[in-house]
């Protein structure tokens, strides 16, 4: 047929014919030996190929690559078919003796025309007995994954394309010493739970995140249709250092299992235990349970979406994103806290949660040479803090404590190489407002931290309440400011070595105490029991000014000076961050002779944690308890406001009182220096 299309009669020419008819015998020889070659491999499966795909793949992945047992490489009938028993592909020098893969039997049918452009598309996969070592070098410069030269960019593990697959009795180990990651999966498959179910897969497996053990085991359901690519669930349950993750869900298919949605339930005993996993650093938490909607972004960030849960007697809702940024890890995330158990914020600076849920409140205190410690004692960490960064911002609807009327508070924190701001933190406090910033500069040996607060004018009627100041006849208010800087790597010991200023400033006005509750001090049921009296009008206060100025974490009375209607008080001495001890003493002159008082000081002693009044005389003992009803005995000031002896005390000149002067600065109604106030230690 074809000699009689290249005949003369069509037009060809003699020569041009015979080029033609060589033409068609080069191709009819082609696709003689073609289907030649064919019938070869298929009657002989390709078996005397063994040698030649040992060689050219060895050099192909730059180790060795062999077969110790069947061998099968060949058309059927159009995809290509490879069978290897005992296929064993080396890892690189620097993994150890431990092969890449080393499995019992491997089959796989490749789609030619995909194969043929460069695609790696896999009709059937069967792995059997396989052990397989996934490797990173401890510079996280090579995997073993990477089949390229020794000097080659390490690329991402990628699954095939695989529209069916089975696999069993199937070891896999994943090491990672810079993640300090470690685990190891045995797969094993499991009979079916319905007729609805083509397969189903399970594994479990131990290993170690953070240096923290983990153990975990799941399934994956109609793994047939998850391997054609189709939608199949999915489930997982981990356990490890506390903590308890189950996710559940729908993947797309095996081989893009990131972009499947996911339900995601966790719990455990610290919020900071299920950062760690990843190589952040958290915020404590006492016990905890979180829901969220889990899935993968195309920017490669996962998303932790509809948060919602409670840590301790608190709860909490937001976002949280994880991702990378120039090959740091970061974290996003926005978090709200309607109620905020006081309890439940202590742990944020520190103070151990466990110890907390074991002891409450008493919990706070710890005892040390004999003394009482209130200062949290927990390392900041500072070598964690410069491994990733993050923004995050944190807002809270109101503190659920009625000593503490604090509400509406907003945090934004932002990471950077070690570098932790807190900027703004701001809060409304009894109405009052106070605004805030906090920076911690981890990227030295120890931690270099600077606090600024500011309380700006805040009714004390409010903000005292609850320790008797009568709010319908208190009309004083009071504002602060709060500069330090300190180096340590805690809390107790930053402030330990801490220098800045501390002043609380209180304007003309009036405080009230008429409902005193004494329950919280040791002295207070004393003085309750012994003289059970009530003010009966409210104290007028010109100016005050409660001044503390640190030097290497001792703060001395700088100055301590209240001026009111009938009264100067004074007092000096200091309390320390160091051994958190107090030493304070007050001492009132009269502006009037008072037939019920007389002249002497009260001391204010013990520490933080337990502070006392060294009251010495009956009739200081009654107004100490008046003072004590401030509540201004619970911090390192001591009570001022009732301490009234009689005298020739001036009037302060309030212009220094009100900018938060220095004791040296102080000055009498005439403009003298204040008898005997001077800064304390100096």
């Amino acid at each position: 047929m074809i000699a009689r299309y290249l005949s003369p009669d069509h037009g060809l020419t003699p020569r041009r014919a015979l080029v033609l008819r060589w033409i068609a015998r080069a191709v009819l020889t082609l696709m003689a030996l073609v289907v030649a070659a064919w019938l070869v491999l298929f009657i002989t499966k390709g078996r005397f190929l063994r040698p030649l795909f040992e060689k050219i793949a060895t050099a192909r992945v730059h180790r060795p690559v062999k077969v110790a047992g069947e061998f099968n490489l060949y058309f059927a009938p159009f995809n290509v078919a490879f069978r290897a028993d005992g296929l064993s592909v080396a890892n690189p020098a620097w993994a150890g003796p431990t092969d890449f893969i080393d499995a019992r039997h491997i089959a796989l049918r490749l789609r030619t025309w995909p194969l043929l452009i460069g695609q790696h598309k896999i009709a059937t996969a069967e792995l059997d007995g396989a052990q397989v070592s996934l490797q990173w070098d401890a510079d996280h410069t090579h995997n073993t994954w990477t089949f390229a030269a020794p000097d080659a960019h390490p690329q991402p593990f990628e699954m095939p394309d695989i529209e069916r697959g089975q696999i069993t009795d199937t070891h896999i180990a994943y090491r990672d010493p810079k993640s300090q990651i470690a685990f190891a999966v045995d797969i094993h498959p499991l009979s079916a739970v319905n007729s609805h179910i083509d397969s189903v897969l399970g594994f479990s497996g131990t290993g170690s995140l953070r240096q923290k053990p983990v153990r975990f085991s799941g399934r994956v359901e109609n793994t047939d249709q998850a391997l054609r690519a189709g939608s199949s669930q999915v489930a997982l349950h981990a356990e490890g250092a506390a903590t308890t993750i189950d996710l559940s869900g729908e993947m797309p298919g095996i081989s893009n299992i990131t972009a499947g949605q996911y339900q995601l339930k966790v719990r455990g005993t610290n919020m900071a235990d299920l950062l760690d996993f990843i190589g952040a650093v958290g915020v404590p938490t006492r016990h905890y349970h979180l829901v969220a909607e889990a899935s993968r972004q195309p920017d490669g960030d996962w998303m932790f979406n509809d948060i919602k849960g409670v840590f301790g007697d608190s709860d909490l809702a937001g976002r949280l994103a994880v991702g990378t940024r120039n090959d740091r890890l970061h974290l996003d995330a926005d978090m709200q806290t309607a109620s905020l158990d006081l309890l439940d914020a202590a742990p944020f600076i520190g103070y151990d949660p466990a110890r907390l849920d074991r002891m409450g409140t008493k919990g706070l205190v710890t005892q040390e040479n004999g003394h009482p410690r209130i200062l949290p004692d927990a390392p900041l960490r500072s070598a964690e803090l410069r491994q990733f960064d993050a923004d995050v911002r944190y807002r809270v609807g109101v503190i659920a404590n009625r000593n503490f009327p604090v509400e509406k508070i907003a945090v934004t924190l932002h990471l950077d190489h070690g570098v932790m701001a807190l900027k703004p933190v701001s809060a409304v406090v009894a109405t009052g407002r106070m605004d805030g910033a906090f920076t911690l500069d981890a990227r030295g040996r120890q931690v270099l931290a600077d606090y600024q607060v500011r309380l700006h004018p805040t009714p004390m009627g409010k903000l005292l309440a609850r320790f008797g100041v009568e709010e319908a006849g208190t009309s004083g208010t009071i504002s602060g400011r709060l500069a330090l800087r300190g180096v340590g790597n805690s809390l107790r010991d930053n402030l330990a070595h801490a220098n800045g200023r501390m002043v609380a400033i209180i304007p003309a006005g009036t405080m009230w105490a008429r409902n005193i509750q004494l329950a919280e001090l040791d002295i207070g049921t004393f003085i309750t029991k012994m003289f059970q009296k009530k003010l009966k009008q409210p104290v007028a206060i010109n100016c005050g000014l409660v001044g503390f100025t640190v030097k290497d974490g001792v703060s001395f009375a700088d100055p301590l000076l209240i001026d009111t209607k009938k009264n100067i008080i004074t007092g000096n001495g200091d309390f320390s961050f160091r051994d958190e001890s107090i030493d304070l003493h007050v001492k009132a002159k009269g502006k009037t002779f008072s037939l019920f008082s007389l002249q002497s000081p009260v001391g204010v002693g013990g520490y933080l944690a337990a502070p006392k009044l060294n009251v010495i005389s009956p009739q200081l003992l009654e107004r100490a308890g008046a003072a004590a009803a401030l509540g201004l005995v619970a911090t390192p000031v001591a009570a001022l406001i009732a301490f009234i002896d009689p005298g020739d005390g001036k009037a302060a000149a309030c212009g220094p009182v009100l900018a938060g002067a220095t004791a040296s600065a102080q000055r009498t109604s005439a403009g003298k220096p204040i008898k005997g106030l001077k800064p304390s230690g100096h």
